[in-house]
């Protein structure tokens, strides 16, 4: 693991001096809560951006692929597109996690198609297709580039996209991350993501996305030829893509960044918007090599 930048320890006690609230007092909590039930406190906030208001933001959208998709954007200076996991929408991020960002950063999030406010399709569902997607919001967007920050599903669809359009990729955080869910460090995420692809309760966008899920080759292959600057980011009680995967990953990805938040489970900018939000700002406007 010498591949691996030891900087990313030097990043963990930035972050838990700046939010003055430590990486170690939140539990795992593998549930799914909304943006709004987590409240940083007034010592976490201090001195922070305001988290943004998804009610008060208007949906735009974007003509992609032969689908319409919808996005919000916050923020002004360079771009960072966020691309959303599986059976979630925009509306799905925490506020205070964009607000961080948007304070520095030209941030745009948007709904995969078949989800949220973007149109349903009849093709074969693919993680290459979601990837193709994002591309192509980059270029309806008028940019030739931009930063991407991929979580869970859509840290598949973000490895896709940096393999397959490399020259689409800035700077790529991979948080939450696998390069496949059929090895056995994700047969709960497998199962999960089964069961959601027979459930007829579940809408078409979310089959379609399970769909996609388990078509999906994984991105193992491709790995060792990323060449950008990469952040991966996991959360110690992460069950569904657990610690060892994005362990594996980093090995994989010469000289990326590896950021553990201890006692945080998938997905944890829900739980701990403040840390996750200051780290992926360290990460994006580090414009030297952090050492060896």
């Amino acid at each position: 693991m010498t591949k691996i930048r030891l900087s990313f320890l030097v990043v963990a006690v930035m972050i838990c001096t700046l939010v003055m609230a430590g990486c170690t007092s939140i539990p795992g909590n593998q549930g799914r809560p909304s943006p709004g039930t987590v409240t940083p406190s007034a010592t976490q906030t201090a001195g922070l951006p305001q988290p943004v208001s998804f009610n008060s933001t208007p949906v735009q959208y974007a003509n992609v692929n032969g689908v319409t998709l919808g996005y919000r954007e916050f923020g002004s200076g360079e771009p960072i597109l966020m691309v959303v996991g599986f059976g979630d929408t925009m509306d799905t991020w925490n506020e205070t996690f964009i607000g961080i960002l948007a304070s520095k950063y030209h941030v745009y999030t948007y709904d995969h198609r078949g989800m949220g406010y973007s149109s349903g399709y009849n093709t074969t569902p693919s993680i290459s297709l979601y990837a193709d997607d994002a591309a192509a919001l980059m270029s309806a967007l008028g940019y030739d580039s931009m930063n991407v920050y991929g979580v869970s599903m859509g840290s598949s669809v973000s490895q896709q996209l940096v393999i397959d359009h490399p020259e689409r990729v800035r700077k790529l955080v991979l948080d939450s991350v696998t390069y496949s869910i059929r090895i056995p460090e994700t047969k709960l995420l497998y199962d999960i993501i089964v069961l959601s692809g027979i459930d007829p309760n579940q809408t078409k966008g979310v089959r379609q996305e399970a769909e996609a899920n388990l078509a999906w080759s994984g991105a193992w292959d491709g790995l060792s030829g990323i060449n950008k600057s990469v952040m991966l980011v996991v959360g110690t009680a992460d069950v569904l893509t657990p610690p060892p995967v994005t362990y594996q990953i980093a090995g994989q990805i010469n000289g990326s960044w590896l950021v553990r938040f201890k006692d945080l489970p998938h997905i944890g900018s829900r739980n701990a918007p403040v840390e996750y939000g200051v780290n992926a700002l360290a990460f994006l406007g580090n414009n030297e090599s952090p050492p060896y």
